[in-house]
Protein backbone atom coordinates (compact mmCIF):
# COMPACT_ATOMS: atom_id res chain seq x y z
CA UNK A 1 0.00 0.00 0.00
CA UNK A 2 1.12 3.58 -0.52
CA UNK A 3 0.01 6.95 0.72
CA UNK A 4 -2.47 7.37 -2.16
CA UNK A 5 -4.82 4.83 -0.57
CA UNK A 6 -5.93 7.40 1.94
CA UNK A 7 -8.28 10.31 2.14
CA UNK A 8 -9.07 13.21 4.44
CA UNK A 9 -11.92 15.67 4.11
CA UNK A 10 -9.91 18.61 5.46
CA UNK A 11 -10.35 21.83 3.50
CA UNK A 12 -7.16 23.40 2.18
CA UNK A 13 -5.85 26.44 4.06
CA UNK A 14 -7.45 25.58 7.39
CA UNK A 15 -5.43 24.67 10.46
CA UNK A 16 -5.69 20.94 11.16
CA UNK A 17 -6.56 21.19 14.86
CA UNK A 18 -9.37 23.64 14.17
CA UNK A 19 -10.83 21.67 11.31
CA UNK A 20 -10.41 18.06 12.45
CA UNK A 21 -13.54 18.21 14.59
CA UNK A 22 -15.74 18.29 11.47
CA UNK A 23 -13.71 15.99 9.23
CA UNK A 24 -13.43 12.26 8.73
CA UNK A 25 -10.22 10.45 7.87
CA UNK A 26 -10.75 7.35 5.76
CA UNK A 27 -9.06 4.99 3.34
CA UNK A 28 -9.71 6.08 -0.25
CA UNK A 29 -10.42 2.50 -1.32
CA UNK A 30 -12.87 1.68 1.46
CA UNK A 31 -14.16 -1.45 -0.27
CA UNK A 32 -10.71 -3.03 0.09
CA UNK A 33 -11.21 -2.98 3.86
CA UNK A 34 -14.87 -3.98 4.12
CA UNK A 35 -14.04 -7.43 5.53
CA UNK A 36 -11.13 -6.20 7.61
CA UNK A 37 -11.16 -5.87 11.39
CA UNK A 38 -9.41 -2.52 11.16
CA UNK A 39 -11.21 0.81 11.48
CA UNK A 40 -12.05 2.38 8.13
CA UNK A 41 -12.72 5.89 9.45
CA UNK A 42 -11.48 8.20 12.19
CA UNK A 43 -12.63 11.56 13.57
CA UNK A 44 -11.21 14.02 16.10
CA UNK A 45 -14.34 15.46 17.71
CA UNK A 46 -13.92 14.25 21.30
CA UNK A 47 -11.76 16.30 23.65
CA UNK A 48 -9.25 13.46 24.03
CA UNK A 49 -9.16 13.03 20.25
CA UNK A 50 -8.41 16.72 19.72
CA UNK A 51 -5.53 16.39 22.19
CA UNK A 52 -4.28 13.41 20.19
CA UNK A 53 -4.57 15.46 17.01
CA UNK A 54 -2.36 18.21 18.45
CA UNK A 55 0.20 15.63 19.59
CA UNK A 56 0.26 14.08 16.12
CA UNK A 57 0.91 17.49 14.59
CA UNK A 58 3.88 18.01 16.91
CA UNK A 59 5.58 14.68 16.25
CA UNK A 60 4.77 14.25 12.55
CA UNK A 61 7.45 16.59 11.08
CA UNK A 62 10.24 14.77 12.93
CA UNK A 63 11.84 11.44 12.03
CA UNK A 64 11.13 10.03 15.48
CA UNK A 65 10.03 6.41 15.71
CA UNK A 66 6.39 6.17 16.81
CA UNK A 67 4.69 3.39 18.79
CA UNK A 68 0.89 3.41 18.59
CA UNK A 69 -0.97 1.48 21.28
CA UNK A 70 -4.67 0.79 20.90
CA UNK A 71 -7.31 -1.91 20.82
CA UNK A 72 -8.22 -3.60 17.55
CA UNK A 73 -10.55 -1.43 15.48
CA UNK A 74 -9.59 1.92 17.04
CA UNK A 75 -7.87 3.33 13.92
CA UNK A 76 -4.15 2.72 14.48
CA UNK A 77 -3.29 2.51 10.78
CA UNK A 78 -5.26 5.67 10.02
CA UNK A 79 -3.29 7.49 12.73
CA UNK A 80 -0.06 6.17 11.20
CA UNK A 81 -1.12 7.39 7.76
CA UNK A 82 -2.01 10.80 9.17
CA UNK A 83 1.43 11.09 10.79
CA UNK A 84 2.96 10.25 7.41
CA UNK A 85 0.72 12.76 5.60
CA UNK A 86 1.82 15.56 7.94
CA UNK A 87 5.51 14.60 7.78
CA UNK A 88 8.29 15.72 5.48
CA UNK A 89 8.00 12.30 3.81
CA UNK A 90 4.41 12.80 2.67
CA UNK A 91 5.32 12.54 -1.03
CA UNK A 92 7.29 9.33 -0.44
CA UNK A 93 5.98 5.75 0.01
CA UNK A 94 3.85 4.66 2.92
CA UNK A 95 4.07 0.88 3.29
CA UNK A 96 1.87 -0.99 5.79
CA UNK A 97 2.47 -4.61 6.81
CA UNK A 98 0.97 -6.82 9.49
CA UNK A 99 3.73 -8.65 11.38
CA UNK A 100 1.24 -11.22 12.67
CA UNK A 101 0.10 -12.16 9.17
CA UNK A 102 3.52 -13.20 7.85
CA UNK A 103 4.65 -16.81 8.25
CA UNK A 104 7.66 -16.95 10.58
CA UNK A 105 9.78 -18.66 7.91
CA UNK A 106 9.13 -15.79 5.47
CA UNK A 107 9.62 -12.78 7.74
CA UNK A 108 13.28 -12.17 6.82
CA UNK A 109 12.56 -12.35 3.11
CA UNK A 110 9.48 -10.13 3.38
CA UNK A 111 11.14 -7.44 5.48
CA UNK A 112 14.65 -7.40 4.05
CA UNK A 113 14.30 -9.02 0.62
CA UNK A 114 16.32 -11.88 -0.86
CA UNK A 115 18.78 -12.67 -3.63
CA UNK A 116 18.20 -15.10 -6.45
CA UNK A 117 18.94 -18.65 -5.26
CA UNK A 118 18.91 -17.67 -1.58
CA UNK A 119 16.51 -20.54 -0.84
CA UNK A 120 14.32 -23.02 -2.68
CA UNK A 121 11.84 -21.08 -4.77
CA UNK A 122 13.88 -17.85 -4.85
CA UNK A 123 14.02 -17.72 -8.64
CA UNK A 124 14.75 -14.00 -8.77
CA UNK A 125 15.97 -11.15 -6.65
CA UNK A 126 13.29 -9.48 -4.56
CA UNK A 127 13.31 -6.23 -2.59
CA UNK A 128 11.81 -6.35 0.90
CA UNK A 129 9.41 -3.95 2.56
CA UNK A 130 12.21 -1.81 3.99
CA UNK A 131 13.54 -1.08 0.53
CA UNK A 132 10.02 -0.53 -0.80
CA UNK A 133 9.51 2.13 1.89
CA UNK A 134 12.91 3.79 1.38
CA UNK A 135 12.78 7.56 2.05
CA UNK A 136 9.20 7.08 3.28
CA UNK A 137 7.40 5.43 6.18
CA UNK A 138 7.11 1.75 7.11
CA UNK A 139 4.13 0.89 9.31
CA UNK A 140 4.65 -2.32 11.30
CA UNK A 141 1.26 -3.37 12.65
CA UNK A 142 0.99 -6.03 15.40
CA UNK A 143 4.67 -5.55 16.24
CA UNK A 144 4.14 -7.66 19.37
CA UNK A 145 3.70 -10.73 17.14
CA UNK A 146 7.23 -10.45 15.75
CA UNK A 147 9.35 -13.46 16.85
CA UNK A 148 12.27 -12.72 19.19
CA UNK A 149 14.86 -13.71 16.57
CA UNK A 150 13.45 -11.14 14.15
CA UNK A 151 13.20 -8.52 16.89
CA UNK A 152 17.01 -8.64 17.10
CA UNK A 153 17.28 -8.01 13.35
CA UNK A 154 14.78 -5.16 13.47
CA UNK A 155 16.72 -3.56 16.32
CA UNK A 156 19.90 -3.70 14.26
CA UNK A 157 18.16 -2.06 11.29
CA UNK A 158 16.90 0.75 13.53
CA UNK A 159 20.37 1.28 14.96
CA UNK A 160 22.44 0.97 11.78
CA UNK A 161 19.93 2.11 9.14
CA UNK A 162 21.08 -0.82 7.02
CA UNK A 163 19.52 -4.06 5.83
CA UNK A 164 21.01 -7.23 4.36
CA UNK A 165 18.98 -9.28 1.93
CA UNK A 166 18.66 -13.01 2.58
CA UNK A 167 21.43 -14.75 0.65
CA UNK A 168 23.67 -11.67 0.52
CA UNK A 169 26.54 -10.32 2.59
CA UNK A 170 26.27 -6.77 1.31
CA UNK A 171 24.52 -4.18 3.45
CA UNK A 172 22.14 -1.67 1.88
CA UNK A 173 21.67 1.76 3.43
CA UNK A 174 18.06 2.77 3.96
CA UNK A 175 16.26 5.90 5.12
CA UNK A 176 12.94 4.78 6.58
CA UNK A 177 10.79 6.14 9.36
CA UNK A 178 9.26 3.39 11.48
CA UNK A 179 5.76 3.62 12.93
CA UNK A 180 4.84 0.49 14.91
CA UNK A 181 1.50 -0.46 16.40
CA UNK A 182 0.26 -3.01 18.90
CA UNK A 183 -3.00 -3.96 20.58
CA UNK A 184 -1.25 -5.42 23.65
CA UNK A 185 0.70 -3.82 26.47
CA UNK A 186 4.27 -4.28 25.23
CA UNK A 187 5.75 -3.50 28.63
CA UNK A 188 4.01 -6.63 29.94
CA UNK A 189 5.40 -8.61 27.01
CA UNK A 190 8.85 -7.29 27.99
CA UNK A 191 8.32 -8.41 31.59
CA UNK A 192 7.23 -11.85 30.36
CA UNK A 193 10.27 -12.19 28.10
CA UNK A 194 8.26 -12.16 24.85
CA UNK A 195 9.51 -8.78 23.64
CA UNK A 196 12.99 -7.29 23.80
CA UNK A 197 13.40 -4.41 26.23
CA UNK A 198 15.97 -2.63 24.04
CA UNK A 199 13.67 -2.80 21.00
CA UNK A 200 10.74 -1.54 23.06
CA UNK A 201 12.70 1.54 24.14
CA UNK A 202 13.90 2.07 20.58
CA UNK A 203 10.34 2.04 19.25
CA UNK A 204 8.77 3.98 22.11
CA UNK A 205 10.37 7.34 21.29
CA UNK A 206 7.04 9.01 20.52
CA UNK A 207 4.29 6.87 22.11
CA UNK A 208 0.72 7.41 20.92
CA UNK A 209 -2.11 6.04 23.06
CA UNK A 210 -5.29 5.55 21.02
CA UNK A 211 -8.21 5.23 23.42
CA UNK A 212 -11.05 2.74 22.85
CA UNK A 213 -14.16 4.24 21.28
CA UNK A 214 -16.12 4.06 24.56
CA UNK A 215 -13.64 6.58 26.03
CA UNK A 216 -13.99 8.91 23.01
CA UNK A 217 -17.73 9.43 23.28
CA UNK A 218 -17.63 12.68 21.35
CA UNK A 219 -16.44 10.76 18.28
CA UNK A 220 -19.37 8.32 18.19
CA UNK A 221 -22.12 10.40 16.58
CA UNK A 222 -19.85 11.97 13.91
CA UNK A 223 -18.75 8.44 12.96
CA UNK A 224 -22.38 7.28 12.95
CA UNK A 225 -23.26 10.12 10.56
CA UNK A 226 -20.34 9.21 8.31
CA UNK A 227 -21.26 5.52 8.14
CA UNK A 228 -24.95 6.32 7.53
CA UNK A 229 -23.91 8.53 4.60
CA UNK A 230 -21.57 5.87 3.21
CA UNK A 231 -23.97 2.94 3.35
CA UNK A 232 -27.01 4.94 2.26
CA UNK A 233 -25.11 5.88 -0.91
CA UNK A 234 -23.84 2.32 -1.33
CA UNK A 235 -27.36 0.91 -1.00
CA UNK A 236 -28.90 3.61 -3.22
CA UNK A 237 -31.33 4.82 -0.57
CA UNK A 238 -32.16 8.21 1.02
CA UNK A 239 -30.15 9.07 4.11
CA UNK A 240 -32.23 7.78 7.06
CA UNK A 241 -32.87 9.59 10.33
CA UNK A 242 -31.65 8.37 13.70
CA UNK A 243 -34.25 8.11 16.48
CA UNK A 244 -33.50 9.56 19.90
CA UNK A 245 -33.58 6.11 21.49
CA UNK A 246 -31.09 4.84 18.92
CA UNK A 247 -28.83 7.79 19.55
CA UNK A 248 -28.84 7.13 23.28
CA UNK A 249 -28.21 3.43 22.73
CA UNK A 250 -25.22 4.16 20.51
CA UNK A 251 -23.76 6.62 23.01
CA UNK A 252 -24.15 4.29 26.00
CA UNK A 253 -22.86 1.08 24.44
CA UNK A 254 -19.30 0.09 25.35
CA UNK A 255 -18.14 -0.85 21.82
CA UNK A 256 -15.76 -3.74 22.56
CA UNK A 257 -15.09 -3.96 18.80
CA UNK A 258 -14.56 -0.20 18.59
CA UNK A 259 -15.01 1.71 15.30
CA UNK A 260 -15.16 -1.42 13.18
CA UNK A 261 -18.05 -2.76 15.28
CA UNK A 262 -19.83 0.60 15.03
CA UNK A 263 -19.55 0.50 11.24
CA UNK A 264 -20.98 -3.04 11.11
CA UNK A 265 -23.88 -2.07 13.39
CA UNK A 266 -24.82 0.92 11.19
CA UNK A 267 -24.50 -1.14 8.00
CA UNK A 268 -26.82 -3.80 9.40
CA UNK A 269 -29.31 -1.20 10.64
CA UNK A 270 -29.68 0.26 7.17
CA UNK A 271 -30.27 -3.22 5.76
CA UNK A 272 -33.06 -4.20 8.19
CA UNK A 273 -34.89 -0.96 9.02
CA UNK A 274 -38.50 -0.77 7.84
CA UNK A 275 -38.97 3.00 7.62
CA UNK A 276 -36.63 5.93 6.95
CA UNK A 277 -35.60 6.04 10.60
CA UNK A 278 -33.10 3.83 12.42
CA UNK A 279 -34.86 2.56 15.53
CA UNK A 280 -33.30 1.02 18.63
CA UNK A 281 -34.23 -2.53 17.60
CA UNK A 282 -32.49 -2.07 14.24
CA UNK A 283 -29.15 -1.71 16.04
CA UNK A 284 -29.28 -5.19 17.61
CA UNK A 285 -26.85 -4.26 20.41
CA UNK A 286 -26.47 -6.67 23.38
CA UNK A 287 -27.49 -5.23 26.75
CA UNK A 288 -24.54 -6.68 28.66
CA UNK A 289 -22.16 -4.19 27.02
CA UNK A 290 -24.34 -1.22 27.97
CA UNK A 291 -22.91 1.93 29.53
CA UNK A 292 -24.57 4.15 32.10
CA UNK A 293 -25.45 7.73 31.15
CA UNK A 294 -22.26 9.71 30.62
CA UNK A 295 -21.18 13.32 30.60
CA UNK A 296 -19.97 15.00 27.42
CA UNK A 297 -16.29 14.40 28.08
CA UNK A 298 -15.98 11.69 30.71
CA UNK A 299 -17.40 8.22 30.07
CA UNK A 300 -18.43 6.14 33.07
CA UNK A 301 -17.73 2.51 33.63
CA UNK A 302 -20.04 -0.17 32.25
CA UNK A 303 -22.73 -1.56 34.55
CA UNK A 304 -20.98 -4.88 34.75
CA UNK A 305 -17.66 -3.26 35.72
CA UNK A 306 -18.96 -2.06 39.10
CA UNK A 307 -18.35 -5.58 40.40
CA UNK A 308 -15.21 -6.12 38.35
CA UNK A 309 -12.81 -5.96 41.29
CA UNK A 310 -14.94 -8.42 43.23
CA UNK A 311 -15.26 -10.70 40.19
CA UNK A 312 -11.50 -10.56 39.61
CA UNK A 313 -10.84 -11.45 43.25
CA UNK A 314 -13.28 -14.36 43.06
CA UNK A 315 -11.55 -15.69 39.95
CA UNK A 316 -8.14 -15.39 41.60
CA UNK A 317 -9.48 -17.23 44.65
CA UNK A 318 -10.92 -19.96 42.44
CA UNK A 319 -7.62 -20.36 40.63
CA UNK A 320 -5.68 -20.57 43.90
CA UNK A 321 -8.21 -23.02 45.29
CA UNK A 322 -7.88 -25.19 42.18
CA UNK A 323 -4.07 -25.27 42.48
CA UNK A 324 -4.17 -25.99 46.24
CA UNK A 325 -6.69 -28.80 45.80
CA UNK A 326 -4.62 -30.42 43.07
CA UNK A 327 -1.40 -30.18 45.09
CA UNK A 328 -2.99 -31.41 48.36
CA UNK A 329 -4.61 -34.35 46.57
CA UNK A 330 -1.18 -35.76 45.79
CA UNK A 331 -1.97 -35.94 42.10
CA UNK A 332 0.52 -34.69 39.56
CA UNK A 333 -0.35 -31.25 38.24
CA UNK A 334 0.92 -29.89 34.94
CA UNK A 335 1.53 -26.32 33.86
CA UNK A 336 -0.94 -26.93 31.04
CA UNK A 337 -3.69 -27.61 33.58
CA UNK A 338 -2.92 -24.38 35.41
CA UNK A 339 -2.72 -22.44 32.16
CA UNK A 340 -6.05 -23.86 31.01
CA UNK A 341 -7.76 -22.72 34.22
CA UNK A 342 -6.10 -19.30 34.01
CA UNK A 343 -7.26 -18.82 30.41
CA UNK A 344 -10.76 -20.02 31.39
CA UNK A 345 -11.06 -17.60 34.29
CA UNK A 346 -9.68 -14.69 32.24
CA UNK A 347 -12.05 -15.46 29.34
CA UNK A 348 -15.03 -15.50 31.70
CA UNK A 349 -13.82 -12.37 33.49
CA UNK A 350 -13.62 -10.51 30.16
CA UNK A 351 -17.14 -11.67 29.21
CA UNK A 352 -15.86 -13.96 26.46
CA UNK A 353 -14.23 -11.12 24.53
CA UNK A 354 -11.01 -12.44 22.94
CA UNK A 355 -9.34 -9.06 22.52
CA UNK A 356 -9.89 -8.04 26.13
CA UNK A 357 -8.84 -11.47 27.36
CA UNK A 358 -5.56 -11.15 25.47
CA UNK A 359 -4.96 -7.70 26.93
CA UNK A 360 -5.88 -8.91 30.42
CA UNK A 361 -3.25 -11.67 30.19
CA UNK A 362 -0.71 -9.58 28.26
CA UNK A 363 -0.98 -11.83 25.19
CA UNK A 364 -1.35 -10.94 21.53
CA UNK A 365 -4.63 -11.61 19.72
CA UNK A 366 -3.09 -14.50 17.79
CA UNK A 367 -1.69 -16.15 20.92
CA UNK A 368 -4.90 -15.90 22.96
CA UNK A 369 -6.93 -17.24 20.03
CA UNK A 370 -4.52 -20.19 19.77
CA UNK A 371 -4.84 -20.96 23.49
CA UNK A 372 -8.64 -20.66 23.46
CA UNK A 373 -8.76 -23.16 20.59
CA UNK A 374 -6.15 -25.39 22.24
CA UNK A 375 -8.25 -25.77 25.38
CA UNK A 376 -11.56 -26.07 23.56
CA UNK A 377 -13.10 -22.75 24.62
CA UNK A 378 -13.72 -21.74 20.99
CA UNK A 379 -14.04 -23.84 17.84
Amino acid sequence: MDNTDYNTSLDRGLHHSEQYSSSVITFSNVLAYKTSIRASALVFQDKSSRQLCRFIERIAPSNATVLIRGETGTGKELVAREIHRLSNRADKPFVAINCGAIAESLIDSELFGHEKGAFTGATSQKKGWFEAANHGTLFLDEIGDLPLADQVKLLRVLQEQEIVRVGSRDSIHIDVRIIAATNVALHRAVENGRFRKDLFYRLNVAPVELLPLCKRQGDILPLVSHFIDRYAKQLGMPKPLLSNHSREKLLHYSWPGNIRELENVIHRALLVMNKNTIEENDLNLPDFFHYEEVSETTPTLPKNISNEKKHKTENNDLLLEFIKNEVSSGNKISLNQIEKQLVKFAYEHCHYNQIRTGEFLGLTRNVIRYKLKKYGFIS
